[in-house]
């Protein structure tokens, strides 16, 4: 044991710098994946405990007043409801923001749907004008309990009374309207209502949808959302967060095995000598393999042990949404668990690669071999003696050829090197692909910035007037939503009429061509993955009462309601109504313009009858991984630095059986340095090609696949520009060439006598 433990003890002087960036690739690997778990446990957590705690409804259905829903609560499957409850829409202003809303009459605190009250309390008779927001409502809004909210275009007023936590889809501008609990006599013109129903077996809700269509009729049903939806809604970007670091993470643990084998491997090459030594000396084989081992481990357990306790101690202070991550999954039970369970599996994974690595130094002989007369390079080839006979340096031919040589060897040293490099490629092309939802908001389904809904009434200005009189608007598209039942009457998704024949909507299309038309239609990924229907088909929904038949003829981008809207022309759905009227402009800004600037403008040129806000991007939602995608490319290099000293180790190592013939021949230290110096660059180089052939193909299939399952479609990906791609490229081979010239020239100098007894 005392030789074992001095072994690994002049092991570690010799690299100190190998072991501290091993250690510190595993704990960046382990807190990666650490997070990776906090992330998908605050995905899914909060809003499952919601739901339990307030014995949430799984299907919320709306319809209006004349439907007898109160026969649904004797359908099979119902294990209870919650309402009828009366509905009407409403538009809340409080300190300059405004907000669609649902006014929902509640008598009293609901059994199902529950609200959870987080700050002031449940509604009070002796306050009629008092209401309850949904939280997500009153962060909107800049509301707490006390607060006076205002009905632009009414003299009415509500106090904010408390706020509460929903399982139901919470408010997002533009999107989804925000719920607002009151006593009935606070919603005098109801014009629908909503129903909720907990069903036995959640399993059946496509079913239980299916059924209260057939009991009410489909002309009475407005919208139905399902516990589903809100559970998706609520995972959000969170669940997007935790799949890029868990993927990241898994690849950074395969790079670190391979590092680890690759290092192993090349210091047992070098230290045949040492290990035929310590055999001759008494050392059994599984002596001379624990050695390598447990040294790995040692680096590999302090890494994951320190990833650990730097995620309890520090995780929960990360600011932002990584912050509150660890904060919840903290609390959760199987918290503890995960904490041991994730080290223990990156420590287990990296001791397989050491010990498989490890047991070619067990076959060692005992005796040493002795080395072939020839050098692993081989004769020089007729193109190497060609290159020298036009008097290129010497060195540069030199060292492509040891690399072209020696095959098999270049090519698993080139693999294990590309593996980190491909996966910054990855990495970059996310950066690039968010980058791009920022910057060119028009190519990723954004093409206007501003949603401008408007009062109906005899004092209405005209809209459109005032908002294409703003120097800095560029368009106004009149427009439309309303939800409609799919074929099979389960769900119901968003029918848009944007535009006109004569000023069509700039849809961002992937696939197939733009509406021109009659019944044409363009569709997002969501709803084709719904419906199961392609470009090219026709589809069959309802709109209340009325049918509504469209030929899907392109694909669109669409970030908003997980995709599950298909978008005509205004004149399309006018054929079919003609009492139809633009409820909702979508504006298009020029160059420069400041949204937030101009909503402000519009929203005071309108007294009082503009509901205006700035269109939501995507990319907001993930600025976290912004952050995450610099950490992880930082882990990524560290791998590739451990690979990249492993490679200059034993580059330098096999050439001093050479260093006696390269001298013979009249080359100078300089010129032998070069020979190590070009050896690795040439691999860098290898690698940096390989990594970026790869790279780039797997990073827009990673992206469009996650693109696909989130509603938004395939062509969304971008990757690095070409002149990122030759900085990232020409840094990998210059830091190599730039690691490699140290050791290479101290190699170069060193005494006859000392080359001779390496060569022996």
């Amino acid at each position: 044991m005392r030789a074992t433990l001095r072994w690994a003890h002049s092991d570690l002087r010799t690299h100190r710098g190998e072991a501290l960036f091993l250690v510190l690739a595993t704990a960046g690997i382990v807190v990666s994946l650490l997070l990776a778990t906090a992330l998908f446990g605050y995905a899914t957590n909060p809003w499952q405990r919601v739901f339990t705690q307030a014995r949430g409804a799984h299907v919320w259905i709306h319809t209006d007043r004349s439907a007898q829903v109160e026969k649904l609560a004797g359908l099979d499957g119902v294990e209870s409801v919650a309402g009828p409850y009366p509905t009407a829409s409403a538009t809340l202003a409080s300190r300059g923001a405004r907000a669609l809303v649902e006014l929902r009459g509640t008598p009293e605190r609901p059994a199902v749907g529950r609200p959870l009250i987080t700050a002031g309390h449940w509604l009070d008779p002796t306050t009629p004008d008092g209401v309850v927001l949904e939280s997500r409502l009153a962060r909107a809004l800049l509301a707490e309990p006390g607060d006076t909210l205002a009905l632009p275009g009414t003299p009415r007023r509500l106090t904010v009374l408390g706020i509460a936590d929903s399982a139901e889809p919470r408010y997002h501008a533009g999107e989804q309207p925000g719920l607002v609990w009151a006593l009935p006599s606070a919603v005098p013109d109801a014009g629908g209502q909503v129903i909720g129903l907990r069903l036995t077996d959640p399993d059946d809700t496509d079913y239980a949808v299916q059924r209260a269509v057939t009991v009410l009729g489909a002309g009475a049903i407005g919208e139905v959302s399902t516990w589903r939806q809100a559970r998706a809604e609520a995972q959000g970007d969170n669940r997007l967060l935790g799949q890029v670091l868990g993927l990241f993470g898994l690849g950074a643990l395969i790079a670190a095995g391979l590092a680890v084998h690759g290092a192993i491997a090349t210091r047992i090459r070098g230290h045949l000598r040492d290990i035929s030594v310590l055999k001759a000396i008494g050392f059994t084989p599984g002596q001379v393999v624990r050695v390598f081992l447990l040294q790995h481990i040692a680096y590999a357990l302090l890494g994951g042990v320190g990833a650990a306790a730097f995620t309890q101690a520090v995780g929960g202070r990360i600011p932002g949404r990584l912050g509150d991550a660890v904060g919840v999954w903290q609390g959760l039970p199987g918290h503890t668990v995960a904490l041991f369970v994730v080290p223990a599996g990156a420590v287990l994974f990296i001791g397989a690669t050491t010990g498989l690595a490890a047991w070619r130094a067990g076959r060692v002989p005992p005796v040493p071999v002795p080395r072939p007369a020839v050098s692993p390079g081989g004769r020089l080839s007729g193109v190497a003696r060609r290159a020298l006979g036009l008097r290129l340096p010497p060195g540069l031919v030199l060292g492509c050829h040891k690399v072209l040589t020696s095959r098999l060897r270049s090519v698993s040293t080139v693999a294990r090197l590309a593996l980190p490099l491909l996966l910054i490629v990855v990495a970059m092309s996310a950066w690039t692909t968010i980058d791009r939802f920022r910057s060119s908001p028009d190519e990723v389904g954004l093409p206007t910035a501003l949603t401008v809904h408007a009062d109906t009434g005899p004092s209405t200005p005209d809209v459109r007037t005032l908002l294409e009189h703003d120097p800095q608007v560029a368009a106004a598209y009149p427009g439309v939503e309303v939800a409609a039942l799919v074929p099979g009457q389960t769900a119901t998704i968003a029918l848009r009429g944007l535009g006109t024949r004569a000023e069509p909507y700039p849809y961002t299309l992937t696939e197939g061509r733009p509406a021109r038309g009659r019944d044409e239609a363009v569709a997002g990924q969501g709803l084709l993955d719904l419906l199961d229907v392609r470009v090219g088909d026709w589809v069959r929904m309802t709109v209340g009462d009325q049918p509504q038949i469209l030929h899907i003829v392109g694909r669109s981008i669409e970030p908003e309601n997980a995709g599950r809207v298909i978008s005509t022309s205004l004149d399309t759905l006018r054929e079919n109504d003609p009492r139809l009227a633009p409820t909702l402009y979508q504006v298009r800004l020029r160059p420069g313009a400041d949204p937030s600037e101009v909503a402000g403008r519009l929203t005071t040129a309108g007294h009082g009858h503009l509901d205006v806000h700035t269109v939501t991007n995507p990319a907001d939602g993930l600025s976290p991984l912004r952050g995450v995608v610099v950490g992880l490319i930082a882990v990524l290099a560290l791998i590739g630095l451990i690979e990249l000293l492993t490679v200059i180790g034993g580059t330098v190592r096999e050439g001093e059986r050479d260093l006696l013939a390269l001298k013979a021949i009249g080359l100078s230290p300089r010129q032998i340095t070069a020979v190590t110096v070009t050896a690795t660059g040439c691999t860098a180089l290898a690698a940096v090609l390989v990594g970026t052939a790869l790279g780039l193909p797997l990073a827009h299939w990673l992206i469009d696949v996650q693109g696909r399952s989130s509603g938004i479609g395939p062509g969304i990906a971008r990757g690095p520009s070409p002149v990122l791609l030759v900085l990232f490229g020409a840094a990998a081979v210059l830091g190599a060439a730039a690691l490699a010239a140290l050791p290479a020239a101290r190699a170069a100098r060193r005494r006859l006598a000392d080359t001779l007894s390496a060569a022996a």
